[in-house]
């Protein structure tokens, strides 16, 4: 029970909160029946990438990470297990009662609850002693669900057709590298590394939202179409501010696009240049403030978790700059769209993370985790800093 219970009841609880959440509920069985195919593709992985292991030497999740074993984490182990999930969603989705864009979120949930259900097991049967493994299992099972639900939101939208589309192979590529990432992160790292992994979720669980969001203005076609009610599950999270407020996907890409003008280049390589001042001036406030506050930098340690605190108060003072830097850069070009400000952001993440991989590469890592959110929040800045249109 110390293995099995922390790893099935709370998978098995949150499969019934999807299950019950929709009011036009999919059938019970084929959502188990998803969810049993999601542990048989775990137990499947597991089989290779052990043969792989012993073929190799290499192993994904070793306590101290080489770049032998990254290699084989992105390479091999990371495509696999988002394959199996996919795989096990498969023939729900080729059915008939895949009928509503919401449905590719509910099945690719549950084979990833299926999947996390036997990873966790296996990895606290493995180590079934001590508090931090059953803090990687907890923060592993929401990691699986919003790696799932970026490729299921890509099968929702072709629910028409019941083939991927375009959208799903950039979306399957995009789960990949976030599962390399975070597995990286909570099982090849120390302790301390899975303060890394908060900012991961959270820009995972963003795009969720949004992508809720869209799959909802189309199930309201599908309900139009049929005279059917929507499901409860979006009727709440539709008549929440945080979901209801923030603008939709589709006016965010139309934000994106740049149609009929050419891009502004001196506004691209300004804006990188304004951003990377902010980030400076945001770690120099961070390190006077610590200084102020009589903080160690010097304790840093990944193996310990007490000594995190030092590390989050540089990443809130370089986290907090790209807002800035995004809304400044907007309200100087006066452009209607984010294009240039998202552009100038991604450009100084990209310049960051070179001069990381070569003068710390360890840092580099953990950099990768939080650009995401960071390049979100200079979106944000910018999108409140454009102009009334």
């Amino acid at each position: 029970m110390r293995w099995i219970g922390p790893s099935l009841v709370p998978a098995l609880l949150l499969l019934l909160v999807i299950y019950l959440s929709d009011r036009r509920r999919e059938p019970l069985w084929l959502v188990l029946l998803v969810y049993v195919f999601g542990g048989t593709g775990k137990m499947v992985t597991a089989l290779l990438e052990v043969r792989a292991a012993t073929w190799t030497g290499l192993e994904a999740n070793a306590p101290v990470a080489t770049a032998g074993s990254v290699l084989f984490l992105f390479g091999f182990a990371a495509p696999i297990r988002e394959a199996a999930k996919v795989a096990a969603m498969w023939p729900a989705f080729r059915s008939k009662y895949f009928d509503e864009p919401i449905d590719g979120l509910v099945y690719a949930s549950a084979a990833a609850l299926g999947f996390a259900t036997i990873e966790n097991a296996l990895m606290l049967r493995e180590h079934p002693a001590g508090w931090i493994w059953l803090a990687r299992t907890a923060l592993a099972l929401p990691a699986h669900v919003f790696f799932a639900c970026s490729w299921g939101y890509a099968l929702g939208r072709a629910k028409r057709t019941k083939r991927p589309g375009a959208i799903f192979p950039a979306a399957w590529l995009a789960a990949t590298a976030a599962h390399g990432l975070y597995v990286h992160l909570v099982y090849g790292r120390g302790p301390g590394a899975l303060v890394g992994t908060l900012p991961l979720l959270l820009a995972m669980g963003v795009p969720t939202i949004f992508a809720i969001r869209d799959l909802r203005a189309r199930a309201e076609q599908v309900i139009a179409e049929r005279g059917s009610r929507t499901s409860v599950l979006l009727e709440r999270v539709s008549s929440l501010y945080v979901v209801s407020g923030p603008p939709s996907l589709r006016s965010v890409r139309e934000a994106m696009r740049r149609e009929g003008h050419p891009i502004t280049l001196r506004w691209i390589l300004f804006g990188a240049l304004v951003t990377v001042g902010v980030m400076t001036v945001g770690l120099g406030l961070s390190v006077a403030f610590g200084h102020w506050a009589h903080v160690d930098f010097s304790v840093v340690d990944e193996h310990d978790v007490s000594t995190t605190a030092p590390v989050a108060l540089l990443g809130a003072g370089l986290l907090l700059a790209f807002p800035i830097s995004g809304y400044l850069v907007a309200r100087a070009s006066n452009l209607p769209t984010l294009l240039e400000p998202a552009l100038a952001s991604g450009l100084a993440i990209l310049f960051t993370l070179i001069l990381l991989g070569l003068a710390a590469p360890v840092a580099l890592i953990f950099a990768l985790a939080f650009s995401p959110i960071a390049w979100a929040l200079a979106c944000a800045g910018a999108w409140v800093g454009r102009p009334a249109r």
